[in-house]
């Protein structure tokens, strides 16, 4: 059994710097065409000459010509139009985080007024920039993504015209909220497919599958699962893939992050396959990230191939899902 993926993208994803970004950004080049980079460096990417330096580092690192770096800028209530009107074409979007929320957030937003960042969202409407957004507050862990529904809901509706991505959705009150907004749009990415929260801490702790957004219960999951699998069209694939050096997820203050990227698809073909709609596969790693944002990505053709997969168990020094474990899925070659 085989299938066949055009231009897979993933859009949210981690490079780091330095060392971790010359070990990890070849692994998504390699079967990815393109993925949209997240900002959160040390210090965050906030001007315009900080995003042409980070994409020429990515693109060297890469060392595959047919992936596209998608760029960001790390969100600030104080970009006016003029800035954001020059910076426009060396990025896709803007990312917002909460203040302290998760790693290098610290620069976040501490003040959701929306009459304290309208001059900024306004601008980003007017100039039809998208706003992804790490939705959660500083509250009980397991509510903090559902606390935050009603600043979607308010952001929504204040600026009807911006495209707002909620990004690596977990719960079913983000699904359902997902749906009552014409602007409103998410990610999902692969290990809130696959794990709940007992998977983490129900019995030994996996510190590897500790993240934020964490997993939640299993009725999230299958809130996800539904829509993904339909590959409904507000939806799309983001692997949040965030790794760390293996000394500081087996460590006291365990990062927060899962590596997935190198075994994205190959773990997403086994889901979905599992599920009975391999077909719609196409449309949740691709098409419909094409269409939110008004994309057309390099050519590049995935073959997967139903055989077994045995994963590393780890790359330079970052573990990745499943690592040790076997996959019924893997990519064959890469065109």
């Amino acid at each position: 059994m085989e299938f066949t993926l055009h231009s897979p993208l993933d859009m949210h994803l981690h490079l780091r710097d330095g060392a971790m970004l010359e070990t990890v950004a070849p692994l998504s080049a390699k079967e990815f065409a393109g993925a949209l980079v997240m900002p959160n460096l040390v210090p965050p990417i906030t001007s315009k000459e900080m995003v042409k330096e980070y994409k020429e580092q990515i693109l060297q690192a890469s060392q595959d010509g047919r992936f596209t770096p998608y760029m960001t800028l790390f969100f600030k209530s104080e970009y006016d139009y003029d800035f954001l009107q020059d910076v426009k074409d060396t990025i896709l979007a803007i990312k917002l985080y909460p203040a302290g929320i998760t790693t290098n957030s610290s620069d976040g937003v501490d003040n959701f007024s929306l009459d304290a960042l309208a001059p900024t969202l306004e601008a980003m409407s007017e100039l039809g920039i998208p706003l992804c957004v790490h939705g959660e507050t500083n509250g009980f862990v397991m509510d903090r993504e559902a606390e935050f529904v009603p600043i979607y809901e308010r952001l929504a509706k204040r600026f009807p015209n911006l495209t707002i991505i909620m990004e690596h959705i977990t719960t079913k009150e983000a699904v359902e909220a997902l749906m009552c907004y014409e602007n409103l749009y998410a990610t999902i990415t692969l290990h809130h497919l696959y794990i709940t929260l007992d998977d983490v801490a129900g019995g030994l702790l996996q510190p590897h599958l500790f993240c934020k957004p964490i997993a939640k219960r299993p009725e999230d999951r299958m809130a996800l699962r539904k829509v993904a699998f339909m590959a409904h069209e507000k939806v799309m694939f983001g692997s949040d893939s965030a790794p760390h050096p293996r000394s500081k997820k087996e460590a006291p203050g365990c990062a927060a992050g899962v590596f997935t990227a190198p075994v994205a698809l190959a773990a997403l073909a086994q889901i979905f396959e599992e599920a009975g709609v391999l077909e719609n596969l196409q449309k949740f790693v691709s098409d419909n990230a094409q269409k939110i944002y008004g994309i057309t990505p390099p050519k590049k053709e995935v073959r997967l191939i139903k055989a077994p997969f045995e994963v590393p168990e780890k790359f330079g020094d970052v573990v990745p899902m499943f690592a040790g474990q076997k996959l019924s899925w893997r990519v064959e070659r890469v065109l």
